[in-house]
């Protein structure tokens, strides 16, 4: 099982979308977690216990780890492990946005999808098709190729019109004809921009959209899930982090977006 195939088995077991951003930022978890031995990992646990039965996707974002060094590091690998171990069938997603040449790409899948055992990671497509090709190669992995983000700089350059076309709609048809072969990419959508979501949807077929930062909207969220549903009512990642793991109650708030996105399902 490829992990579009995982997680499309997991929407339908969960009857959810939902992806939680383990965005762990040592300064802002609570006390009682910043006094254990490892403080990252023992959140990240409280956090995937609390929310794993409204979840099909968890995304940590390795920037967070990474500031605390070695110390940082271990307990993502920690965090994975116990994923591995205790809910095996849950997309894992590394938020790196990496993309390089030759040797240094092999390094980061030796270090994403072997050693921390991730399922999929964010790409950027800057480089072109040669540069990720070593990602698009592992037909068992995920890439997710950022299309479209939230970013106020995002028009710089994403907006920037090709052929009488914003350069990530270029993208977007560029990844969906050329660079998925082995049907392993994903993409990449930011969620304040609602109708580029549909239009990813109408360039890219069933190829699965992740929506990063996406918080209960009422109608953002609606326009969100009615313009990139698939037909077989998957095909989005809807990603939450901080409004979730950060609540006092990330169990209920987790239900409460799962249930707000399948409101419009």
């Amino acid at each position: 099982m490829n992990p579009i195939e995982k997680y499309n088995t997991r929407v339908d077991q969960s009857n959810s979308m939902l992806c939680i951003g383990l965005d762990s930022d040592i300064k802002y978890i609570p006390r009682q977690f910043r006094d254990d031995p490892f403080p990252q990992f023992a959140f990240n646990r409280w956090v995937i216990e609390e929310t794993h039965h409204y979840v099909s996707a968890y995304k940590p974002n390795i920037a967070y780890y990474e500031a605390r060094g070695d110390r940082g590091i271990a307990e993502l690998k920690m965090t994975l492990d116990y994923l591995q171990e205790r809910h095996p069938q849950i997309l894992t997603i590394c938020d790196a946005k990496r993309a390089d040449v030759g040797t240094i790409n092999m390094a980061y899948i030796e270090a994403i999808y072997e050693w921390f055992g991730f399922d999929a990671v964010t790409i950027h497509p800057y480089l072109g098709k040669q540069a990720v090709q070593p990602f698009l190669d592992r037909a068992d992995k995920t890439p997710i190729i950022i299309c479209r983000t939230s970013s106020p700089g995002s028009k710089d350059f994403q907006d920037m019109v090709v052929d009488g076309r914003p350069l990530w709609q270029h993208v977007a048809e560029q990844v969906c004809s050329d660079w998925n072969g082995n049907a392993n990419c994903m993409m990449v959508v930011g969620a304040t921009y609602p109708p580029d979501v549909q239009q990813v949807r109408q360039l890219t077929g069933d190829m699965t959209i992740l929506v990063p930062s996406v918080t209960t909207q009422g109608s953002t969220l609606k326009k969100i899930v009615e313009g990139g549903i698939t037909a077989e009512k998957r095909g989005l990642i809807i990603n939450s982090s901080r409004s979730i793991i950060f609540s006092d109650n990330p169990n209920g708030s987790a239900k409460r977006l799962r249930d707000e996105i399948n409101q419009f399902r």
